[in-house]
């Protein structure tokens, strides 16, 4: 074989060594690594909303839309809370999406960069077979900082934060919650702890949410009535 075959060779292999640097994942994860809390709206209700998603998941891409009607609906009712889970054996660059959130999340831009890696990035699946800016690319950091930018992010400081090991770190233990949960795909939703089906409508999510909110207003009257009944009994 000529000298000539055998420095392409080199070449791919730097390529794809680089490739992995940027969009894959080192699977070892400290004892201690804990998982992501991001979490949006109140409280008030304690009913909790989990989301684990693909941020190039095409199905997770349509239930966004209908997550910011329902969201903007219930956000003074309920929680909601993302947890990354990329199904990278299908999804490529699923992985280095996490990491463009993830590193916003830690300059205080998460829900900012998560809506943009839906709105701007699912266009391939919403519009006639337009390709998405970083889903068919080999490089997506160049587009992801095109998104810091936007944001006013401090790129060089992005790039630092996406490529280390806390962002892995992140991911990973988000994806370990996930395994234990026996997430079998995206996006799986829990509510209150349980693992529910919810078809993509916001009638659906009115539906589940409703039903909840009512079952812990009713659950709490019935422990201020049952504590109003035990403070009567001492007095007497």
């Amino acid at each position: 074989m000529t000298k000539q075959f055998w420095i392409m060779v080199v070449v791919v292999i730097v390529v794809l060594v680089g490739i992995f640097t940027l969009t894959g994942k080192n699977n070892s994860l400290p004892a201690n690594a804990k998982p992501t809390d991001h979490i949006m709206g109140s409280t008030s209700s304690g009913v909790s909303l989990v989301e684990y998603g693909d941020y190039q998941c095409p199905y997770c891409g349509q239930y966004y839309e209908t997550l910011k009607q329902v969201l903007s609906q219930y956000s003074s009712q309920i929680t909601f809370q993302f947890r990354n889970f990329p199904l990278t054996s299908i999804h490529p660059n699923a992985f280095a999406g996490a990491r463009a959130a993830e590193a916003a999340g830690l300059m205080g831009k998460f829900w900012q960069m998560h809506d943009l890696l839906y709105t701007q990035n699912q266009e391939y699946y919403n519009s006639n077979g337009a390709i998405a800016t970083w889903i068919g690319t080999t490089s997506p950091l160049s587009v992801f900082d095109q998104d810091a930018t936007s944001l006013g992010l401090n790129v060089n400081q992005f790039n630092t934060y996406y490529n280390s090991e806390q962002v892995n770190n992140l991911i990973l233990a988000d994806e370990n919650v996930g395994n234990k949960l026996n997430i079998q795909g995206t996006p799986t939703f829990f509510l209150d702890g349980k693992q529910v089906q919810i078809n993509d409508s916001v009638s659906a999510f009115d539906n589940i949410i409703n039903s909840a909110l009512k079952t812990k207003a009713d659950h709490g009257a019935t422990q201020t009535k049952t504590t109003s009944g035990s403070t009567s009994q001492t007095k007497k």
